[in-house]
């Protein structure tokens, strides 16, 4: 049977991680099995020690210090074993229960991204979403495309097509990286609805302007490199 390699960067998630894991350890992936891999990113609070419990269930690594979500993401994938890998942030902002629309469409050769902004009801900061909205019509400008959220957490990738390919990206920049290098080697994307529930910054919600400044960074050394 095929495996579905799920990775869950964290920090500082202690109030939601304990419910998503078990989200993810009910959810019904039919003709997948499931491997979870946990990466704790140098969390400070009390997510370490509620994760114990899922210890039988769970893949789980710790940075000694905080790097950065695509640097958890880059160590997960180290781990995976999986035919297929998907990101899953512990805050609960993206709901497991989408993931089986992903896996519906998934193949081999294609890249399945959810979108937030293919049936949008709740999108976030108003500054936020036009950040995205901006980032991702650069993208379909310079790389030809017509997608509607390059920014979003929830990305499938073919493990075989992922694990070929050289991301550095330390941070939320990981998302534009990930895309770019995608496009570059001309990996196709499929976007699918989803639903999102935005967190507020009281919170825990962590992206910042800087890190959409990174990622139009990231974007335009793409053109050039």
């Amino acid at each position: 049977m095929k495996v579905l390699s799920i990775i869950v960067p964290l920090y500082n998630e202690a109030k939601t991680v304990s419910y998503v894991i078990q989200q993810l350890i009910d959810l019904e992936t039919v003709g997948w099995d499931k491997e979870i891999i946990v990466v704790d990113d140098g969390s400070k609070d009390a997510s370490g020690q509620i994760l114990k419990k899922f210890v039988s269930r769970i893949v789980y690594i710790r940075h000694p210090f905080n790097q950065g979500k695509g640097a958890a993401i880059r160590t997960g994938l180290l781990k995976a074993r999986g035919q297929a890998i998907l990101v899953q942030d512990a805050d609960f902002e993206y709901s497991p229960a989408d993931i089986p629309a992903l896996l519906k469409i998934f193949s081999d050769s294609v890249a399945v991204y959810g979108s937030r902004n293919l049936s949008p009801r709740r999108q976030g900061y108003l500054p936020y979403i036009w950040g995205v909205r901006i980032l991702t019509s650069l993208v379909n400008l310079f790389y030809k495309q017509q997608l509607t959220d390059v920014y979003t957490g929830y990305k499938l990738f073919p493990t075989g097509i992922i694990k070929k390919i050289p991301l550095k990206s330390r941070g939320f920049e990981f998302e534009i990286e990930a895309t770019v290098k995608l496009l570059k080697a001309r990996v196709k994307i499929i976007e699918v609805p989803i639903s999102y529930q935005p967190r507020q910054f009281r919170q825990g919600k962590k992206i910042r302007a800087k890190d959409g400044v990174k990622g139009l960074a990231v974007l335009i050394k793409s053109l050039f490199g």
